[in-house]
């Protein structure tokens, strides 16, 4: 990830971020030196597997906690009260897949906060690049791997 490109988040997101990192240092980082006390307390630590195992989730506890603090300072927090003309970052936008005659909800976030599995849609994602801008009643076709997807915008909250 390039350090200095502006990570943008909602509010929500900075909140999660900041008590991720909370956790890391506060919880996660005293569970794991009792894990490695505890594993050199075992004797020889050259076939230890403990050891290896304790060392590894500090080493990718230190590297989440660097990727955190550089997004935090990085971070450009958006006001989720956008106008609901337009769609922006930090809008939901209700969609209809005129394919599967379905009806989609998601969030629009920064890419740092995506999580579609759970209604969060990146503004960098093929769907959010897509419908960015557009209004009510807009039908917009996204590019997809399996071809073109159209939907139309049926509500902005």
């Amino acid at each position: 990830m390039n350090e200095n490109k502006k990570i943008i988040l909602t509010h929500e997101g900075l909140e999660n971020l900041e008590q991720e990192l909370q956790e890391l240092k506060v919880v996660r980082r005293k569970d794991v030196a009792a894990k490695i006390k505890e594993a050199r307390g075992q004797g020889d630590l050259s076939e230890n597997a403990e050891y290896d195992a304790a060392k590894e989730e500090q080493a990718e506890i230190e590297a989440r906690i660097v990727t955190i603090e550089n997004m935090l300072r990085n971070a450009e927090v958006i006001d989720s009260v956008n106008a609901t003309d337009t769609i922006s970052i930090g809008n939901t936008v209700k969609l209809f897949d005129n394919e599967f005659e379905e009806e989609l909800e998601y969030a629009i976030v920064g890419s740092a906060e995506a999580d579609p599995f759970n209604g969060k849609i990146s503004n960098e994602s093929p769907i959010g690049m897509a419908i960015i801008g557009h209004k009510v009643g807009d039908v917009v076709e996204v590019e997809a791997p399996d071809g073109v997807i159209s939907f139309k915008i049926l509500e902005i909250n």
